[in-house]
């Protein structure tokens, strides 16, 4: 009879993502955590981008005239880099790379009393965000 022996979570978490970098080739994710931007504006850019491929995707972004391309196309960018480095010997132009997914979530707030007349004091929610952006190839799936 064997015995059998309890994990911690934290061990078992970290084998699960030893297991995830042995595997090679597949989609890549990049994640952009507690941007000060609220999540409305930053759905905004987001949705320009979801399912285009990646250099289309990147020409929108570079010419959208808001403050939040600006952070999606370096996340887009490094999600491009961890691609490359899970797909060694790929090139990305020929393997078409495309947004799979894209999705923002609201992230910690920053609460503030703003003065206000007779005494009272209006509430400042300085919103931030996480941006969570998933790039696959299309090559790969056939």
């Amino acid at each position: 009879m064997e015995a059998t022996t309890k994990i911690k979570k934290s061990v078992l978490i970290r084998q699960q993502k030893e297991a995830a970098k042995a595997l090679v080739g597949g989609a890549s994710i990049a994640k952009l955590q507690n941007c000060p931007t609220s999540p409305r504006k930053m759905r905004l850019v987001v949705d320009l981008i979801r399912g285009e491929k990646v250099e289309k995707a990147l020409y929108i972004l570079k010419y959208t005239n808001k403050e939040a391309a600006i952070r999606v196309e370096k996340l887009l960018l490094s999600a491009i880099k961890n691609w490359e480095a899970h797909n060694e010997g790929k090139r990305v132009e020929d393997s078409a790379l495309y947004v799979k997914e894209i999705s923002v979530g609201g992230g910690r707030q920053l609460k503030r009393l703003r003065p206000a007349p007779q005494g009272r004091g209006y509430r400042i929610r300085k919103r931030s965000n996480h941006v969570t952006l998933v790039v696959d190839s299309k090559n790969d799936n056939n």
